[in-house]
Order: C-alpha cells, then structure tokens, then sequence
C-alpha cells in the first residue's frame, strides 16, 4: 500500500455537477477505515533496513532454519538477501515475520496509534530516533497507518545515512580503541617497570631494614661488653688488682719462656728426627739396590760358569738366535761401553748405544727408539734433552722403558736384569711381569 485509502480518495468539492451523488445519500457516505501497512505492501527499498535493523542475527537464524532457506546459515548476508526477497510479497514467510515484529515491538505500536497525522508519526520517529532507539519506532513508523510515502522515504534515507555514519564512527571508534589499546599497553609496561622499580626498591629497604635491625644488635652487644669492661677496667684501676696483675704476668712471663726453650728443643728433635729418617729411607733403598746388584751379579757369574762348560758351538747359536733381541740404552758412561755391551750378551741381548747427545745427534733417536725392543736410561748421566725426548717417543711408541739412577757396572746390570723380567714401563704404567724376551 503506497498510500494510505484516505489520502487517495478524491475531495468532493472537485466532482462536477453531474458527478456529485445526490445530498441524502453523500451525507450518509463513509470512507473505509485504514490500517496498518503490512511488510509486504512496503517499498522493497524498505525491506533491507527492516531486515537488517529490526531482525537480529539470531533471529535471522531461525527464520531460515525454520523456512529452509536456500542460503548457507554461515553466509549471513545471503541470509539476509534471501529474507529481504522472501517478504517482498505476501507468503507464509512474510506473514510470521509481520507477526513477530508487531509482538517484538508492540509497546512502541502503541505508542506511535496517538499519532493522527504524518507529521505527527515523523516528529514521534525523531523524537525516538535522537534517543538513539531506531529498530522498534521504524517498524512502528513506517507500518503506522498515517504515514506517507514521503515520510517513509525520508525515515529511509535519514536510516540509510544513519548507517553510513555509523559505520564511518564505527571505524574511527575502532581506531580510537586500537589507540588507546597502545597506550594501554605502553601504561602497562610503564606501569610494569614502575612495579618492577618499586619491587627492587623495596628489597633494598629491607635489606637496609635489615642491616640497620644487625646494626643495632651489634650496638646493644657492643654497649653491654663496653658496660662489662668499664667495670672491669675500675676493678683494675684499684692497686690491689694492678699488684696481682704485676705478679701473673711475672709468673706467666718465665713460664712462657721455658716453655719457648722446650718448643726451640722439639724442634730441633723434630727436624734431627726428620732427617734422621729421611736418611734412614736412603739408606734402606741404597741396601736394596746394592742387593739386587748383588744378586745379579752372582747370576752373571753362574751364567759365565755355565757357559763356560758348554762347547763353542751352542754358545754361538745362542748368540746368533739372541741378536735380534735389541736393546737401546741412552746415556751412560762412554768408557764403559764395552763392559755394557758383555753384560747384555751374557744375558742374550744386543745392545745399541746413544750417548744422549754428546756426540750423537739428537735427531738418530726416534729412529734407534722404534727399531729397538726396550729402552733403558740413566737418569744422573744424560742430558735434560735427551731424556724427555726418549720418555716422549717412548710413550708415543708404546715401549717399555726403564729409567734408572746409577750409571755404573751393578746399576746397569741390574737395570738389564729388570728389562728381562719384565719391570719396565709403557706410559707411565708398569707392564706385565711376564718378561721383554719370551
């Protein structure tokens, strides 16, 4: 209905003469009565902010599950497309939906039935659109049975520049609040530091809090030890203690110096007794030492008995199968080479010799080292250089070496006595004691 009825009927002055009805029977004319407009008598231009504005989403929702709408319910403007559709003519949709919105908003149609002209129905609307209640009054303004057309389209279009409005106020809201989420966010981390500062603050006055409560114990103990002497120091202050005093520290001061002539005495024993047992240590080992030379000495000379005996023959073969058994000695005495070398072939062994670099060169040791099957050495008769050269190759090669003290005839021979039972050592750890030469 574009026009409510009594706005389009025709006045009566403007029939013409032949026109008019006769006076008994216009007097006794009554015009229809008018109602409200229904949604599917509106403009379509009306329906979208009706939909839109005075249905919610979740009453969307239903409407298009309970009337199968085409659209998909997570797609919300098509829903909304489809009900805007829908109520463009009278059907069954658009009837429940004018029921719904005459019960949603029944208290402004109330409201707005004291309104008896157009204008009226408009200055109500603005009155109520000011306020900023718009759902409820446009249902009941461009329903009410008074309204225009006109009015109509200017409660639109004032709606449809409302909503632009809106919308742009929305987006600036939006960035206000993105604004003011940043200085939020920048008051809270400030405000976190300030925290943070006040915390630390705190902590350092507790502990001065603390220190100060230490102090102040400190004091009271320092005032009370202070009392303590004060009356002491008065006790002293009189002649009879100073005399006791004069007399305990005669006595304690000859008593103290004996006892510094009985400590200076122990002392003395002390350090007698030390060396005495240092001595009595070097001696022991000195004995032991001279008793395994002893010892293998005598096992030399029943060694030469014995070969003695046996015929010229055996003792060669022994000598040639034994040659390749090759001991390497640095260090030493160079006079005494020959005798080194008598001894090693009495026990089957060939020795070579390197002098430690006194006239060999350095440089020949790795390689005598690596071609020799132990190593023994002289300690107190070789050079600083050439004995860590020859405990580094032999750590590094993995050959039993035998370090020993003592570069005479008995040490040496004792030395080659160790290297044949086995006593020597590979890296630093002795080997079995199964013996160099099986």
């Amino acid at each position: 209905m574009c026009t409510p009825v009594i706005l389009r009927q025709p006045s009566f002055d403007s029939l013409s003469q032949e026109q008019r009805l006769p006076e008994s029977i216009a007097t006794s004319f009554t015009p229809p009565p008018v109602k409200r407009a229904k949604i599917w008598d509106l403009d379509q231009s009306f329906h979208c902010p009706i939909i839109g504005l005075c249905l919610s989403i979740d009453d969307l929702d239903r409407f298009a599950k309970r009337f199968h709408f085409d659209a998909q319910i997570n797609n919300k403007h098509a829903l909304h497309v489809e009900a805007v559709c829908r109520v463009s003519s009278r059907n069954r949709v658009a009837e429940t939906l004018q029921k719904y919105l005459d019960r949603l908003y029944q208290g402004y149609i109330k409201q707005f039935e004291a309104a008896k002209t157009d204008n009226d129905v408009l200055r109500l609307w603005q009155e109520y659109f000011f306020t900023g209640k718009v759902a409820g009054p446009m249902w009941a303004a461009l329903t009410h049975k008074r309204i225009s057309n006109e009015n109509r389209k200017q409660i639109h279009d004032r709606i449809h520049m409302h909503t632009h409005q809106a919308i742009n106020d929305l987006s600036l809201a939006q960035c206000r609040i993105n604004e003011v989420e940043q200085t939020l966010s920048k008051m809270v981390g400030h405000q976190e530091q300030i925290k943070e500062q006040h915390s630390r603050t705190e902590t350092q006055l507790r502990q001065r809090l603390e220190q100060s409560l230490t102090e102040i114990g400190q004091l009271q103990k320092y005032r009370r030890e202070s009392e303590t002497l004060r009356q002491r120091l008065e006790k002293l202050e009189s002649g009879h203690a100073m005399l006791n005093i004069g007399q305990r520290l005669m006595q304690l001061t000859t008593e103290n110096e004996q006892l510094r002539i009985k400590a200076g005495r122990a002392d003395e024993l002390k350090q007698s007794l030390k060396i005495a047992c240092h001595n009595l240590t070097e001696l022991y080992r000195e004995r032991d030492n001279l008793r395994l030379e002893r010892d293998t000495l005598e096992n030399l000379l029943l060694m030469n008995n014995s070969n003695n005996d046996s015929d010229t023959g055996a003792a060669a073969s022994r000598t040639s199968e034994s040659s390749c058994l090759c001991i390497l000695c640095v260090g030493g005495r160079s006079t005494l080479l020959p005798q080194y070398r008598a001894l090693a072939r009495r026990l089957g062994l060939e020795l070579s010799h390197h002098d430690g670099g006194q006239e060999d060169a350095l440089s020949r040791l790795p390689e005598m080292i690596y071609s020799a099957k132990a190593v023994i050495c002289p300690t107190d008769c070789v050079s600083h250089a050439a004995y860590y050269q020859v405990k580094r190759l032999c750590r590094l090669g993995r050959k039993p070496c035998l370090l020993f003290k003592g570069a005479g005839i008995s040490s040496f021979t004792a030395a080659l006595a160790k290297i044949v039972s086995g006593k020597a050592s590979i890296n630093g750890s002795a080997i079995e004691s199964t013996g160099i030469i099986n």
